[in-house]
């Protein structure tokens, strides 16, 4: 029996979604009750307000971390962070409303928008960072227009694995081109822009998406990230499973997550996601099985 403990927690420790759990003492704050009601309201129909919450936490946390710089500093108007400056008054908005960091908001209404979108994981939803109104320098943020090895080394600087930036760019499957080309905005990176699908990898990699960006082409077909790509077009539970760790630890970048609070019990899980919390890496599940 000892022998069996010692190699679960080995397991556990192991896994790098494990990092992503904080102390069972940090209970969520109840003001995020109120937060939740409002977003998931905000977000229904997994439209354009849906769509940028799942996109700024990118923005503000591939940078100097995720310490809510992109919506108190002049980061949201940015040309590298272009159509993003009206969710950005409204993330600085209710954080305002509710007194809860910039930080925390841009993370926890990322986590209900994709949760709200049909299909969508649940992704864990932890409070408690800092803000910052220090701004991050210009250019960190990687472009579609960037060469796959610049976006993979963006990443790798922060701790991420090509994998885990194939798993990433799921988030397109909802998502919908302004800026990167206007003569054909509002055009769709998949033909299913409302549903948390991988119909995006599918479409992406074969050339029949509404619209492609040239980094998500370049990313289907590179020798690095093509296979893990292509798997994903054809697994919604392997790419869902990929996408909850590499998110949960995106979400904390440059924060100690033993200090931060779980507020995960917040976001509203439809059918779906049932699905994608059995495909949790196991170390994940375990804890999750002996400390909930």
């Amino acid at each position: 029996m000892l022998s069996y403990t010692f190699t679960l927690l080995t397991l556990i420790a192991s896994t790098s979604a494990f990092n992503v759990w904080p102390r069972q003492s940090n209970s969520c704050p109840s003001v995020w009750t109120d937060v939740s009601k409002e977003l998931q309201g905000a977000f229904a129909g997994c439209g354009r307000d849906a769509h940028g919450a799942i996109r700024a936490p990118f923005h503000d946390c591939i940078n100097n971390g995720c310490d809510g710089s992109l919506v108190l500093t002049d980061e949201c108007s940015r040309p590298e962070n272009a159509g993003l400056s009206g969710i950005c008054t409204k993330l600085k908005d209710w954080s305002t409303k509710y007194s809860v960091s910039a930080a925390d908001m841009i993370q926890f209404a990322a986590a209900t928008a994709i949760a709200v979108c049909p299909l969508g994981p649940k992704v864990r939803a932890l409070v408690g960072r800092k803000d910052s109104s220090n701004a991050a320098p210009v250019g960190l943020v990687p472009s579609s227009r960037d060469a796959v090895d610049k976006i993979l080394a963006a990443f790798s600087a922060k701790g991420f694995s090509s994998d885990d930036v194939v798993a990433l760019m799921g988030t397109h499957s909802v998502a919908v081109q302004v800026n990167d080309d206007p003569s054909q905005a509002g055009k769709s990176l998949d033909s299913t822009p409302s549903k948390y699908d991988t119909t995006f990898y599918k479409e992406t990699k074969d050339g029949t998406a509404p619209y492609s960006l040239q980094s998500d082409k370049l990313l289907s077909n590179d020798t690095q990230t093509a296979s893990t790509w292509s798997k994903f077009g054809d697994s919604q539970d392997a790419w869902a499973a990929k996408f909850t760790d590499a998110w949960n630890r995106f979400a904390v970048i440059g924060n100690d997550v033993g200090s931060l609070a779980d507020c995960s019990s917040l976001i509203q899980s439809g059918s779906a996601n049932k699905r994608s919390a059995m495909s949790m890496p196991m170390g994940a599940r375990a804890y999750a099985r002996y400390h909930s």
